[in-house]
């Protein structure tokens, strides 16, 4: 769920790295997909309610839900900081990888990870 559509793209894209797969007008919506690759997609819906925009930033309960996949940690992270992009933690190294957790445009917890080779 996003406030805006164009904001959304921006952030995804230009913050994330993500590759914009879908624009199409769809009568007062639009069909909007960013991808970061490797076959997982996130439709970028525009909250159309009281309901959903209560849930804008909130559709893990505050939980990290989502995990961007990297295969140079250092660079990612440097890109997406110089955005702008808010991370929550100095990046660690774990027995899984390399990681740190970072909010997108809204508040959702990601974890940036570059998983041990």
């Amino acid at each position: 769920m996003v406030r805006d559509y164009d904001e959304a793209i921006r952030f995804y894209v230009d913050g994330l790295g993500f590759t914009l797969v879908e624009d199409e007008p769809q009568g007062d919506k639009r069909w909007v997909v960013v991808s970061a690759g490797g076959g997982a997609s996130l439709l970028l819906a525009e909250a159309s309610s009281e309901e959903q925009v209560a849930r804008i930033g909130d559709q893990t309960g505050g939980r990290v839900g989502f995990f961007l996949n990297t295969d140079d940690f250092d660079r990612d992270h440097a890109r997406m900081t110089e955005f702008g992009v808010r991370f929550l933690e100095t990046p660690r190294d774990e027995v899984y990888g390399r990681v740190a957790v970072f909010e997108d445009l809204y508040g959702n917890r990601w974890d940036l990870l570059q998983p041990r080779a």
